[in-house]
């Protein structure tokens, strides 16, 4: 059986980088900056969370979005419980998730009981308040048999110029089927193909101002 492990080289002290794709993990300058600007601003929330709300991730990486939105949601006092799905092809080893775990706030405690609950196969974690599960394999495969919808979606898949893959029409679209009504999606990139793409898939798409280095991101909200 082929490792679906990622390759991981470690730059500028605990920054993991992708050798497979060539692309770090998160930002270089703050990656929890970027991701509440990209991931939950782009998304409006956590104006939006209600019990059961459903954020799905093209992209867990690292598992620093479920940290920041797991944060966001304790922070904002919201009752019930934060479902939180991610589709990942190749999952980091144990070490290296502890490794870069190291490098994030504390998150009153969260930080750690992921870096706990991490397992390398996916499936649901074992976290409190949070309903979170990780699918592992190809998004273009796995994500067409997921029963489930969300309300909000984090695209974070390394770079389309590098992994084109997980930014195709084809798959773009099976989020746009995996969406509720008024759903809403958002990105770092504001890569013209993945804009039309989004738009082809039932969004609405606005290109919006980017964080730190990057002058434009996208965010996107499902027609109804």
């Amino acid at each position: 059986m082929q490792n679906q492990s990622d390759q991981i080289e470690w730059r500028d002290g605990d920054v993991p980088v992708s050798t497979r794709f060539d692309d770090p993990y998160f930002s270089l300058e703050n990656g929890v900056a970027e991701t509440e600007h990209v991931f939950l601003a782009g998304n409006d929330l956590p104006a939006r969370f209600v019990d059961g709300f459903h954020i799905a991730e093209l992209g867990f990486g690292t598992g620093l979005n479920l940290l920041v939105a797991w944060d966001a949601w304790d922070k904002a006092g919201c009752r019930g419980t934060l479902n939180f799905t991610s589709f990942e092809a190749f999952p980091m080893e144990q070490d290296d998730i502890e490794r870069a775990h190291a490098a994030f706030p504390a998150f009153n405690g969260k930080r750690d009981l992921l870096t706990k609950a991490w397992q390398t196969y996916g499936g649901v974690l074992n976290l409190p308040d949070i309903n979170a599960e990780l699918i592992i394999g190809d998004a273009a495969q796995t994500l067409p048999d997921w029963q489930g919808k969300a309300d909000a979606w984090f695209l974070d898949g390394f770079s389309p110029a590098k992994n084109p893959e997980l930014w195709g029409d084809d798959l773009l679209k099976d989020v746009g089927r995996h969406t509720h009504a008024n759903g809403t999606v958002a990105t770092y990139t504001a890569a013209g193909f993945v804009r039309r793409h989004l738009t082809q898939a039932g969004f609405d798409v606005s290109r919006i101002p980017g964080y730190g280095r990057k002058r434009h991101m996208t965010r996107a909200k499902l027609i109804t």
